[in-house]
């Protein structure tokens, strides 16, 4: 059983600044699409993040994304102060991007050494206004130099800190600056817990893994016994049906279990990260809304139904928002 004492986070300390300070900052419009990277970013499989929407591969253009309001320009931020918040709350996510810049390009993190085989991993950051998500993180690229003995991993991040005017955000923070680091952090530190979790199960075994990489295991091996039914068999059910109405598999396609228990999984991994994330910087969603989000995700993943099962679909998104809803407050709990 995964310890409330062990998602337990210092709060992140903030300033509050009086609501007659005025920011004469410059605005404008952003182009509703990403900048290219200083090498061109390879097609990559996309984990879907808490708030974010499937794009295309290799999902770097956002053009079908509304530009929204009038952005102000982003360049205000300080990375090291957005890193100082991270450290603060989690050492291994900060020494994860401790020497990465949030300039797009990739970074080498960690390198090691197993047998004659050495394995890599690079980290590219890119804070950028575009369209409505949060944050999107990009499964990890897998390169081998097979001549070199080598392997590389590669992932992207991008961080989108278009919250800024949420309400509670600026009553929190009335200035934008501040805002803007502490949006960035809170996102940024968000997407590296999946980054870690990702290493941990990308990695070989012998490597040292870090806590947030434990604590999930925990929480997915509690998820799946039977100690958290019915509402993880109701979670699962439905994950089942859904798939079921999927054309994309064959009635005893083999693939079906797989994708169940992925998509389960995915469910899991966001909530742990989504709990932990606001542990450490406040401001938490309910689990109506998360759950509302991730049955939206989790389908998405799954691709369109026939068009003669769209009632019974909808019908069992419903009923998967409602177990999925019951299934998070019991992590709560925990």
């Amino acid at each position: 059983m995964v310890k409330r004492s062990r998602f337990t986070v210092q709060g992140v300390r903030t300033k509050k600044v009086s609501p007659k300070e005025k920011n004469s900052l410059p605005v404008h419009r952003v182009q509703d699409k990403l900048f290219p990277v200083s090498s061109p970013v390879p097609p990559v499989a996309i984990y879907f993040s808490p708030f974010t929407y499937p794009v295309s591969n290799p999902a770097l253009n956002c053009s079908f994304f509304s530009p929204g309001p009038l952005y102000l320009d982003l360049n205000i931020y300080r990375e090291t102060v957005i890193k100082a918040l991270i450290k603060e709350q989690n050492e291994d996510l900060y020494r994860l991007i401790e020497r990465v810049k949030f300039d797009g390009k990739y970074y080498r993190v960690k390198c090691v050494r197993f047998g004659e085989w050495k394995h890599c991993w690079d980290l590219a950051v890119r804070v950028q206004f575009c369209g409505m998500m949060p944050g999107l993180t990009f499964e990890p690229r897998k390169i081998i130099y097979r001549e070199d003995k080598k392997i590389i991993y590669r992932s992207l991040v991008l961080v989108n800190p278009y919250e800024l005017w949420e309400r509670k955000l600026v009553e929190k923070l009335w200035n934008l600056r501040d805002r803007i680091e502490y949006l960035i952090a809170k996102i940024l530190f968000h997407e590296c817990i999946h980054i870690l979790i990702f290493l941990g199960k990308t990695l070989p075994s012998d490597f040292k893994q870090t806590n947030i990489f434990f604590e999930f295991k925990e929480l997915l091996k509690f998820a799946n016994s039977k100690k958290l039914c019915p509402e993880s068999c109701g979670v699962q059910y439905h994950l089942r049906n859904l798939v079921d109405l999927c054309p994309n598999f064959s009635e005893h396609s083999e693939e079906k279990p797989e994708l169940v228990t992925e998509l389960y999984e995915f469910l899991i991994h966001e909530k742990y990260s989504i709990k932990k994330t606001d542990l450490a910087f406040g401001l938490p969603c309910s689990n109506r809304k998360i759950s509302q989000n991730y049955v939206k995700l989790a389908a998405l993943k799954m691709g369109p139904c026939m068009e003669f099962d769209k009632k019974i679909w909808k019908k069992e998104i419903n009923r998967l928002q409602k177990d999925l809803e019951k299934l998070y407050d019991r992590i709560d709990d925990i």
